[in-house]
């Protein structure tokens, strides 16, 4: 009798193991052609991001933050590590764009957050007139031409990110917090070309978003990696546009002809924030 029932809870365990392990779908003859249901692109079921939820930044008090300094950076998206930016079937761009048409997210024309832009708005923004400088084949004469260009997730190559770093007194640490991002559009105007963010969204609000859209991730195509994992996690490569300062100038103001002037002076910003993390610990 012992035996028996022994027996029966083996098979018993056996059986809710299988049933345990069938997948969702399976594909047998029996399969309706037009059921679209068991056809995805994937082995699994995804459903990491969806679910995901982000977690709330640790509250702060005033008194905690003795020294901060912002920093406007821009990141390339031609760069290696910033290609997933411009991945064709989910560009960065294309979130951002549609929580701002969508009025998810508020969308502002400046980057102090305090004009705020309808999203009828933005949608007339995705195509721009500009006049370029052309010469007509015939009587070799320079004429003014009209031309409209679309703005798509191919054409914008940049995007500005307005952070905060801080030294948080209780953690004893140097932290930093993204407070907007914005894509970039080149224009054309009086014959060069002017780089113009066209919306600034206000990070903290967008991260519930970026959270629910998975990222390209280059070196493992099953790690659920969202888009605010890459922004928190800072896996981008980015340069310093922008230091806050009295005259409330841009790098550019103050190198505009020399690029690789710009480059190491923003270099030096960046080390400047590291030195003074270690400089705290050393006194």
């Amino acid at each position: 009798m012992k035996n028996l029932i022994l027996v029966l809870i083996f098979f018993a365990g056996s059986l809710g193991a299988a049933m345990a392990q069938r997948p969702e779908n399976v594909i047998t003859e029996a399969s309706e052609p037009g059921d679209s249901s068991i056809f995805m692109d994937d082995i699994v079921h995804r459903r990491t991001i969806l679910d995901q939820r982000v977690l709330p930044y640790e509250s702060l008090r005033e008194a905690d933050i003795p020294w901060e300094k912002r920093l406007w950076q821009v990141i390339d998206v031609r760069e290696k590590l910033n290609l997933p930016f411009i991945y064709p079937k989910a560009p960065l761009f294309g979130i951002l764009n549609d929580a701002a048409t969508q009025g998810l997210v508020a969308a502002f024309r400046d980057e102090d957050f305090k004009q705020l832009m309808q999203p009828l708005e933005i949608e007339g923004m995705m195509f721009s007139m500009d006049t370029i400088q052309v010469i007509d084949p015939e009587t070799y004469e320079t004429k003014t031409q009209v031309v409209k260009n679309e703005i798509s997730a191919a054409t914008i190559k940049f995007f500005r990110i307005k952070e905060v770093w801080f030294f948080d007194r209780e953690a004893s640490r140097m932290k930093v917090r993204i407070l907007g991002i914005a894509p970039v559009r080149e224009r054309i105007i009086a014959g060069k070309a002017e780089e113009q963010p066209m919306y600034w969204l206000y990070y903290p609000q967008l991260r519930e978003i970026l959270a629910r859209h998975r990222a390209f991730n280059d070196f493992n195509d099953a790690s659920p990696l969202s888009w605010d994992d890459i922004f928190e996690l800072r896996r981008f490569s980015s340069y310093v546009f922008k230091e806050s300062n009295a005259q409330d100038l841009r790098l550019k103001d103050f190198f505009p002809e020399d690029g690789v002037a710009r480059l190491r002076e923003g270099e030096k910003i960046k080390n400047k924030l590291f030195n003074f993390e270690q400089d705290l610990w050393e006194n």
